[in-house]
């Protein structure tokens, strides 16, 4: 399997983006500055993984407040899917919707995945952990969907966030 965010390192300025979330509004990286920022790829919404994934960051979302840090869910799905996957699991921070897959692309991670020996394109559970001056601060390539939040929070402590 390919290098999940292979055109990007920590230290390189994180990828502008600007997309809608489960209610329509749009939120782009630029309103976040001077704020550690969170964003997770997921393949689809409502799936087992994703499921867990985001039930997981939702249930430890206090500690990403406490530090005013942002949690943002990017997959392909629609503003609609997202609105239906955010309401069945009172998820607490924004899904954006990148039918488009620019976003996706533009952080590495989306290409060919293989599942029980079939070869496809695809999103990767991937996450990028962005500073409050817009520089990428990690990658997690190979992300747990239930103990990512743990990873990430232990992560901004031992930043110093």
């Amino acid at each position: 399997m390919p290098t999940v965010v292979a055109a990007l390192k920590v230290g390189d300025a994180a990828p502008a983006f600007t997309l809608p979330d489960q209610e329509g509004k749009q939120h782009s990286l630029s309103d976040e500055k001077g704020k550690w920022v969170l964003i997770y790829f997921y393949p689809k919404d409502d799936t087992p993984g994703c499921t867990t994934e985001a039930c997981t960051l939702r249930d430890r979302f206090e500690g990403f407040k406490k530090i005013k840090a942002v949690v943002f869910g990017v997959s392909a799905d629609s503003v609609k899917s997202h609105g239906s996957f955010a309401k069945k699991f009172k998820l607490p921070f924004p899904l954006l919707a990148d039918e488009s897959k620019q976003m996706i692309q533009a952080y590495g991670a989306f290409g060919e995945k293989n599942f029980m020996g079939k070869k496809y394109m695809g999103i990767f559970r991937s996450s990028v952990l962005i500073n409050p001056q817009g520089k990428i601060a990690k990658i997690y390539e190979r992300v747990k969907p239930d103990q990512h939040a743990e990873e990430v929070l232990n992560d901004l402590a031992a930043m110093g966030a």
